[in-house]
């Protein structure tokens, strides 16, 4: 391809800088890999609209402009995907790396990518070649690069459309549970796994015939202890502790809502979409803006993820939120005893598949390391003196399981038939909501969903054939919905799946959600048959708390004398987990005594191990039906845990907010915090200075999510950092929020700029019109 020019409009770049000094954005910048020129402009809040002459040239400005904004959080996430991080930060990192190269896909890449179609490949391979073009300019005068490159002493890494394709991870796992449940069937405790993981709809767990769960333990795990998540989720540099790292994702989820022009004030159909992932260190979401020939899209997508994840064409609104699909499976293999790696099918011994790679290591000899595979199954354990290996079966390490091309053939369609076509590229499970200028609205699950023979995922199985995967359901055998009778779809992590699905024919997960989001939002919908834009901003950050609403009922009627006062300030709150309530810090407080106390009083000691906490929607149920576990006399016992809840509780918040109660307020211990991921450096803390100060209502249970650490702690660890409420036909009546900015580089004005207004709720018009024409 020739050099050619992207052109920008210099005056609404003026001023923004680089921490080099340079401008952001030349007048004419000459690159290689254009076809043709493209125009970039960029408005108020830094974001780029982009106008190209084919759809490949905007591809490949997303990717140039993404890798302008944020090129050390996605080289830092390339890093971590090709099993490259112990080669910078050196031996902690090995385990990870190994655990990352598992999951590379062995088989013909070529193939892989001659499936895919020809217009979506060629935009998916321009947008590396955009981020190429970044890293060559870096190269050329490193001055150009974010101080993390300097401190560190590398550079980034260029990326290869092949390593992309090969590149895969680990699916939507339950692994753990179902290591856990056959650990706790084997102590004949598992009717106690309700307590800890409720199977949604109510399923009674069987174990599969042929598994020994007296063999099975946390060894199985094996290398997926191991995992790392990204260093935007997570600022340490050893190991990880994995039950903490899964709780903090659980509790991580989104909300959407599509609402038809029959129930809104305009006529038109309203889409809304807030993304719950990550609070604390990079953001998730970049905004851009697409425009070319047959495309015209804009929204925010996953930094280093081609094309846009949520937002609008110019015929329709689209958003997502987490489904649930079970998509990994752990397979026991018999090894030989004389030769570990055969293994035992129904039709005799099967050898494994070896291949070894060298992994480099900071101040270290390289590491040669060999990865088996069980019929492309990752073999992720080895116990060579029991004969016995664990595989993982993962949609992910199917030919044809790679979600960098979905985002892009969803970007391409044209209408709601289109996509269904681009759905069969979409792996990861998710609820994808629609609505058109039409009129039409819409919702499909989709992600690969296996055909599962004899078992329902929910242990470990035998992996002698007789369990296999029997292929995915299509996406015509997923559930959907287009033009409900009620007028509006929601979403919201829960259980959702509609009456006339074959769920038992075809049981996609028995694991979501806590209901209360989902439910909350249902609640405030059915009630609006005008609604609205503004409507939509008040229910994105709605604070109104179901489980507190379920907490009051469970007051005792004549508290102890230490739980008078916790009682009386809750029994008269509006259940609203706003920053400025009192009681809101003290409910917040309470609850984590209340689930520990009723944990104890419920739970055996030889399953607590196992079962280490007591899920919310549980708890209060158990509570409020006064399960038998409570003793004798249910109601004394909740009455008597209630008090000791309240007491703690309010002991607790007398010593994080001080004596006098008025003056307590939730968001005084509901910070938002945001650091450079690796800030425990202290070169990067200079560098990057920590953004701080932002207090916060909400909780993970309210529609504005917004959870604290697992871990212990009261700072917002994850929320909706990216919002919109969309008016379908009527773009610029739509409303955005980005946490905290366009860039990572704190040179920019764009690294901050939009931190007050998302504390403020005060979403923000972004033009779709002509105006950066």
């Amino acid at each position: 391809m020739k050099s050619t020019v992207m052109a920008a409009s210099t005056a609404l770049v003026a001023g923004e800088r680089m921490a080099s000094n340079k401008p952001r954005l030349p007048g004419k910048l000459t690159l290689d890999g254009l076809d043709g020129t493209v125009r970039v402009s960029y408005d108020r809040l830094g974001i780029p609209h982009v106008r190209a002459q084919s759809k490949r040239d905007a591809f490949f400005a997303q990717g140039y402009l993404v890798a302008r904004d944020r090129l050390f959080q996605i080289d830092l996430d390339h890093r971590q995907q090709l099993g490259r991080m112990a080669e910078v930060f050196g031996p902690s990192f090995k385990a990870g790396d190994r655990a990352a190269r598992l999951f590379h896909f062995r088989g013909d890449i070529d193939a892989e990518l001659d499936a895919i179609p020809e217009e979506v490949r060629a935009c998916v391979a321009a947008y590396a070649a955009g981020v190429n073009a970044r890293i060559e300019e870096t190269q050329a005068d490193p001055g150009l690069l974010t101080p993390e490159y300097r401190i560190l002493g590398i550079a980034p890494l260029p990326w290869d459309l092949r390593e992309l394709v090969a590149m895969r991870g680990l699916a939507s796992s339950n692994v753990d549970d179902e290591i856990r449940r056959a650990m706790l069937a084997a102590r004949g405790l598992l009717e106690y796994d309700r307590y800890r993981e409720p199977l949604r709809p109510h399923h009674v767990a069987k174990v599969p015939d042929g598994l020994d769960v007296g063999a099975v333990s946390l060894d199985d795990l094996g290398i997926l202890g191991d995992l790392q998540t990204p260093f935007s989720e997570r600022p340490t540099q050893g190991g990880l502790d994995r039950a903490d790292m899964l709780s903090d994702h659980a509790n991580q989820g989104s909300n959407a809502w599509t609402v038809s022009g029959s129930r809104t004030a305009t006529g038109r159909p309203i889409l809304a979409n807030d993304p719950h992932l990550a609070i604390g260190g990079f953001g998730p979401r970049h905004i851009v803006h697409l425009t070319a020939p047959g495309l015209d899209v804009f929204g925010a997508g996953y930094p280093g993820l081609p094309g846009i994840m949520q937002g609008h064409t110019d015929r329709y609104a689209f958003g997502r939120t987490n489904f649930h699909i079970d998509q990994t499976d752990l397979f026991i293999l018999e090894t030989d005893p004389e030769n570990g790696d055969l293994y035992r099918r129904e039709h005799g011994w099967s050898e494994l598949d070896m291949y070894e790679e060298v992994i480099e290591v900071k101040g270290a000899q390289p590491e040669t390391v060999a990865f088996r595979y069980a019929d492309g199954r990752p073999v992720i354990s080895c116990d060579s003196d029991r004969s016995r290996a664990v595989a993982a079966a993962t949609v992910s390490m199917l030919p044809g399981s790679n979600m960098r091309f979905a985002l892009v053939a969803i970007n391409l369609a044209r209408d709601w038939d289109g996509l269904r076509e681009a759905f069969k590229l979409h792996v990861s499970p998710t609820n994808f909501h629609y609505a058109d200028i039409e009129g039409n609205i819409g919702w499909h699950a989709i992600g690969y969903a296996p055909r599962r023979s004899g078992h329902e995922g929910l242990f470990p199985v035998p992996g002698d054939g007789r369990y296999d995967w029997q292929g995915m359901l299509g996406v015509d055998e997923m559930p959907s919905l287009y033009n409900p009778e009620q007028g509006w779809i929601a979403s919201a992590n829960a259980y959702n799946i509609p009456g006339d699905y074959a769920f038992a024919e075809k049981p996609l997960s028995f694991t979501w959600n806590d209901p209360y989001r989902h439910d909350r939002i249902a609640e405030v919908l059915s009630e609006q048959p005008q609604h609205s834009i503004a409507d939509s901003i008040a229910l994105m950050h709605d604070v109104q708390s179901l489980p507190a609403r379920a907490l009051k009922t469970l007051l005792p009627q004549q508290p102890t004398p230490g739980a008078e006062d916790a009682a009386a300030m809750l029994g008269a709150w509006d259940c609203e987990i706003g920053r400025e309530s009192a009681a809101a810090l003290l409910y917040e407080m309470v609850l984590p005594e209340l689930r520990s106390l009723v944990h104890y009083a419920i739970v055996p000691d030889e399953a607590r191990d196992l079962v280490s906490s007591i899920n919310l929607s549980v708890l209060l149920d158990e509570l409020t039906t006064l399960d038998p576990c409570l003793g004798t006399d249910p109601a004394l016992e909740r009455d008597r845990l209630m008090n000791e809840a309240l007491e703690a509780g309010w002991n607790h918040a007398i010593k994080l907010a001080g004596d006098d109660p008025a003056k307590w307020r939730w968001g005084d211990l509901h910070r938002v915090t945001i650091a450079h991921p690796l800030a425990h450096m202290p070169a990067i803390a200079r560098a990057f200075p920590t953004i701080e100060g932002g207090r916060s209502g909400g909780d993970a249970t309210t529609v504005m999510a917004r959870g604290v650490p697992s871990s212990g702690g009261w700072d917002v660890r994850h929320g909706a950092s990216f919002l919109f409420a969309v008016d379908v036909g009527e773009w610029e009546e739509s409303r955005w929020l980005l946490l905290p900015g366009q860039s990572i580089d704190p040179s920019s004005p764009h690294y901050q700029d939009f931190y007050k207004l998302w504390l403020d709720a005060d979403m923000q018009n972004l033009s779709f019109g002509s105006e950066h024409d």
